[in-house]
């Protein structure tokens, strides 16, 4: 008997819930999103990007802002899936590049990052951000939510497992909003 072990993809699921998560029908591949990974950390990249190509997703990475500005503009991805902390260019600075860029403005961009105090969910926004997904979070979660992006939008990543923030719009306390002032 052979066990494996996959602590990002099965959490607390049973062998039984994994097995018909995975082995549901998947959309054609028209049907699912082009998906651009952007993290420094290969690993982190790797094991996402890998996981959705195993879900049937075209997959394409870059490993800092700099390498995403260039492949968004190039492959134009339908999601971008963008960590925050890099070396140089960074994710904030990237969201902006992308969306102050006629070509690339329309593109939906989730920030996927640990960065989730209430100063950076509005760094989040400022800086075009259509989401955020919170780490570390579920991939299978992640797979199921993805081919519903581009019809729900971004509330197709609230489900469990993603722990989806959507950046503030608004001053979250009203004496945040009377300094303001």
């Amino acid at each position: 008997m052979c066990y494996i072990w996959f602590p990002t993809l099965i959490g607390r699921r049973t062998a039984t819930q994994l097995a018909t998560t995975l082995m549901k029908p998947l959309p054609s591949p028209e049907q699912l999103p082009v998906v651009l990974v952007v993290d420094d950390f290969t690993d982190g990249r790797e094991l996402v990007a890998e996981y959705l190509t195993f879900r049937g997703f075209t997959v394409h990475t870059a490993k800092d802002g700099a390498e995403a500005i260039e492949v968004a503009d190039a492959v134009r991805p339908d999601v971008i899936l963008l960590d925050l902390s890099m070396p140089g260019i960074d994710g904030w600075q990237a969201a902006r590049i992308l969306k102050s860029n006629p070509s690339t403005r329309d593109l939906i961009i989730v920030a996927v990052s640990a960065h989730v105090l209430p100063r950076e969910m509005q760094a989040t926004r400022d800086a075009g951000f259509d989401g955020v997904i919170c780490k570390p979070f579920d991939l299978t979660a992640l797979g199921n939510a993805l081919p519903r992006l581009l019809t729900q939008g971004v509330k197709a990543l609230d489900v469990p497992g993603l722990s989806l923030t959507a950046p503030p719009r608004t001053p979250r306390l009203a004496r945040d909003a009377e300094q303001t002032d």
